[in-house]
């Protein structure tokens, strides 16, 4: 009978672990490793809130680390944590800091703060220039694919695209 019952347990252990969705490295551009914070590092350590509001690429620090969604994101100051913290869908890149043009084609590529958009207040990355120059030509359209495609492949695992 205790067989039975330990069986039966793992094999229900089983089929939780395999029907659980991938793990937030994946559905969040992160570095590997994690930061003092115990999560890993997302939009390699650049202030979203510097990028979304003035386009402009300024290193954070980790005295001024937030964690959200089991992501820590570093600022350049107090204020720029403070603001991420108050509104974080507001300054946090789309697609989790993949490349947007990437996305659109139902991939999850590096998303570099160095080549950034900000289209209706909203951060998109692009994973190189030769790539944000394409995306720049059709940019409307490469958006509206990327918004369409996210949410098929956002909970999948990187290596599974």
């Amino acid at each position: 009978m205790s067989r039975t019952i330990t069986l039966s347990t793992m094999v229900m252990a089983a089929a939780i672990a395999t029907a659980m969705p991938a793990a937030a490295e994946d559905e969040y551009n992160v570095s590997t490793g994690i930061t003092t914070a115990g999560v890993p590092l997302g939009l390699h350590g650049v202030d979203a809130v510097a990028l979304t509001t003035l386009n402009a690429v300024a290193e954070g620090d980790a005295q001024y680390t937030v964690v959200e969604d089991g992501v820590a994101y570093y600022f350049a100051s107090e204020d720029s944590a403070n603001k991420f913290k108050a509104n974080p869908a507001m300054y946090a890149p789309q697609y989790g800091g993949f490349c947007a043009y990437a996305v659109a084609l139902g991939k999850k590529f590096d998303g570099d703060p160095q080549y950034a958009d900000i289209v209706d207040g909203k951060l998109y990355l692009f994973v190189n220039a030769e790539i944000f120059e394409k995306y720049k030509k059709d940019s409307k359209r490469i958006l509206a694919k990327a918004e369409r495609t996210w949410p098929r492949i956002e909970h999948k695992a990187v290596g599974d695209l």
